[in-house]
């Protein structure tokens, strides 16, 4: 038997998804839902979805409601009468009359372990909480954010290397798998599902952007690490140097303390630059982009910009409120 699909999805986590129902001869992809165009870069090039990239790449017919409730699209998918809508990132909510277009099933891939971290940011929280799992939850959509009850779940280790990248790449085939193993059980109703319980919810909102300010007054050398893996690559981390905003995109906590107040600088060679945090431990910048210029290794940094840091320097200075 062969079901017909509806894809809403936006970023490239979707895409493995997308690609796998199109691959299998199981499933009839009847179009693509995706968020509009957006700017992007610094000249603000109107850019299209990684998902709207893929679905025109195998000529299936695309939707880009900038609103999706109320609109021309959603009567479009409406008059589908799809056996599924499956979703995946896809950025907005979906009305109970469209939920209820699906003939079998209206399901959501998240990239968290329901109810923890409902919402648009799951793994960013997960990472810069210091979770040491994620995972993804296949559940049934109700007008409720990420508030369904939940199918299927697949756990993930989260290792002292993984950031957003990295665990956004594993997530997405994980729940591929998880999606194209859960749909057909759901098609002969071979499934249990299971009730979120309210008492365990917590939410992960879209990163806000002073949620990239770090402060090393504040944050441990460990935490610092944490919120610079929990942002990169979607929304660097940052720090005020000499007044100028200085991303830090990898980091090293390190296993020893400091006298050195927090910000300022304990070590600087040709190769390592160490700053003090919070409670008097050490972090290590291996990474990092000046304004201006390209990411780099913090050897490049100390051969110029950083090339007259001495121990006691205040590097890292106060956030500056926005």
């Amino acid at each position: 038997m062969t079901y017909s699909v509806v894809l809403m999805g936006t970023p490239q986590f979707a895409v493995p998804i997308l690609e796998a129902l199109i691959a299998d001869d199981q499933y009839d992809v009847k179009a693509v839902v995706t968020q509009p165009d957006r700017p992007q870069g610094r000249k603000h090039i109107l850019t299209p979805s990684p998902v709207k990239l893929t679905a025109l790449a195998h000529e299936l017919p695309v939707l880009q409601p900038e609103k999706i409730s109320g609109s021309d699209e959603m009567q479009q998918i409406i008059t589908l009468n799809p056996d599924f809508i499956v979703t995946a990132a896809f950025g907005q909510f979906l009305p109970t009359k469209l939920l209820e277009a699906a003939k079998i099933a209206a399901v959501n891939t998240h990239a968290s372990l329901l109810p923890k971290y409902r919402g648009g940011a799951p793994v960013h929280y997960a990472i810069m909480n210091g979770d040491t799992e994620t995972g993804v939850s296949i559940m049934y959509m109700v007008k409720k954010m990420d508030a369904g009850d939940v199918i299927d779940v697949v756990k993930v280790p989260i290792t002292k290397q993984d950031n957003v990248g990295t665990m956004f790449d594993k997530l997405s085939l994980v729940g591929r798998d998880l999606l194209l193993a859960t749909l057909p059980k759901i098609a002969i109703g071979d499934i249990s599902p299971v009730k979120q319980n309210d008492d365990d919810v917590s939410f992960s909102p879209n990163i806000p952007h002073h949620m990239q300010n770090l402060n090393f007054a504040t944050e441990t050398a460990q935490k610092i690490d944490w919120h610079v893996r929990g942002l990169y690559p979607t929304h660097p981390a940052y720090v005020q140097v000499a007044g100028q905003r200085v991303k830090l995109t990898k980091v090293t906590p390190l296993d020893e303390t400091t006298d050195q107040v927090a910000g300022h600088v304990v070590e600087s060679t040709k190769k390592q630059l160490k700053i003090a945090a919070a409670d008097q431990t050490v972090v290590s910048i291996d990474r990092l982009q000046p304004a201006g210029k390209s990411e780099m290794a913090v050897a490049a940094y100390l051969n110029g910009a950083g090339s007259q840091l001495q121990a006691g320097y205040l590097w890292a200075e106060e956030p500056i409120n926005e």
